[in-house]
């Protein structure tokens, strides 16, 4: 399985820090089948889980935020969406969207640069970049969508890496006296004075990896779902009511 090896060799550094335990045995000889191949093709990598999938015969591999299908024998691999033609729901999007709030939520918000009164509506979580030109023009906006009922909650995802100019900017900002005062100066193109200390940012970018960020501004909805880009603030309110009338 050369294909499936690769793939999540390149995962693995994320995995490791980021991904909980095995799932407990289960009596289903076909899901001991299948995590004992995956075990031989991939070692040490925790499965969150392995459950049945809708279709007969397939089985739904949970590692972090990214949903896998393997047949019962553990020798085909599909990487890919499940769609319920019936309904028109994704069912793949639906079970990684649970994974990918769990997996926000365990930052949890002392990891996080947090804009809003505490009062809002709904409560967002962004992966932002310091020099990306939408992440500063949404950070712009942040009054309009504080006064729409939107609180925000940063996790920082610096596109080029860690070892980036951008990487390094936001370290700084992090270890600055006043987070939030020198995120907004930094989104408005001054350079924050370099500072360094325990941060979580290199966490958080490897958080994104997992999670199925991209690029940014990559806006995750209070049900898990990934936004990926900027959305006006009217236009973010109207979806956020959307999302909760369909719960």
């Amino acid at each position: 399985m050369p294909f499936l090896l690769s793939t999540f060799r390149a995962l693995i550094p994320s995995l490791f820090m980021l991904t909980a335990s095995a799932a407990t045995a289960s009596p289903d000889p076909a899901i001991e089948k299948i995590r004992s191949e995956l075990t031989k093709q991939l070692g040490d990598i925790s499965l969150d889980s392995i459950e049945v999938s809708p279709v007969p015969g397939l089985y739904e591999v949970l590692i972090g935020a990214r949903l896998y299908y393997v047949s019962a024998d553990g020798r085909y691999f599909i990487r890919g969406q499940m769609t319920d033609i019936g309904t028109g729901q994704n069912l793949t999007e639906a079970k990684v969207a649970k994974a990918r709030k769990k997996l926000i939520d365990d930052v949890g918000e002392d990891n996080m640069i947090v804009f809003g009164k505490g009062d809002e509506k709904h409560t967002i979580s962004v992966f932002t970049d310091i020099d990306c030109g939408y992440c500063r023009k949404l950070h712009a906006e942040m009054d309009e969508y504080n006064k729409n009922g939107i609180r925000v909650r940063y996790l920082f995802y610096p596109r080029a890496g860690m070892n980036s100019d951008s990487g390094r900017k936001t370290v700084s900002v992090w270890c600055a006296d006043d987070r939030k005062k020198a995120l907004s100066e930094a989104k408005q193109g001054k350079d924050p004075k370099p500072e360094s200390c325990a941060n979580p940012i290199a966490d958080q970018y490897a958080l994104g990896q997992v999670v199925g960020v991209t690029g940014t501004p990559a806006l995750v909805l209070e049900n898990g779902e990934l936004l990926p880009g900027y959305v006006p603030p009217t236009r973010l309110r109207q979806i956020l009511d959307a999302k909760l009338v369909e719960k």
